[in-house]
């Protein structure tokens, strides 16, 4: 089963997470600091809650398309690079508390997209070298998202 990744940059964490858990009715698959993802069946959906500046205006981070394996990350790379895409690919990069592949391609607006497969949990982080503001590191002790250098602008 494929989905849909919708990623939202979100100024108030435990607000968001209330507030999704109600419009799906369900509770998080994953919650870290600083990070919450849903599994969402109906529809299918990844929601992924990225903390934010407190107080900020909720925005999109990024999109993706969650896919099964690794050999769909590769034919959808293959895919999109015979449509004359610029792609980029990650492999066995950690990011946002999963292990994953992925290729990453740019639409007309600037707006990243992922299609990626999760090839395990991680106790950390991670970070993501194509697209910075996507995964950057909470503080351990906080939970705030940090802002390494040309990272989350």
């Amino acid at each position: 089963m494929s989905r849909v990744q919708l990623a939202l940059r979100v100024g108030d964490l435990a607000g968001s997470i209330d507030f999704y858990s109600k419009l799906f009715g369900t509770e998080p698959a994953k919650l870290r600091p600083g990070y919450a993802n849903f599994a969402i069946t109906e529809p299918a959906l990844k929601l992924v809650l990225l903390e934010g500046e407190p107080g900020q205006e909720t925005v999109m981070d990024h999109l993706g398309v969650e896919v099964e394996s690794t050999d769909q990350v590769n034919a959808a790379t293959q895919r999109l690079t015979g449509e004359g895409l610029e792609t980029r690919t990650e492999d066995d990069t950690t990011c946002c508390y999963a292990v994953q592949d992925k290729v990453w391609v740019h639409g007309p607006g600037k707006e990243p997209w992922e299609v990626y497969t999760v090839k395990g949990d991680s106790t950390t982080y991670g970070t993501d070298t194509i697209t910075p503001a996507t995964c950057c590191t909470p503080d351990a002790e906080t939970g705030a998202t940090a802002k390494p250098e040309g990272c989350c602008s």
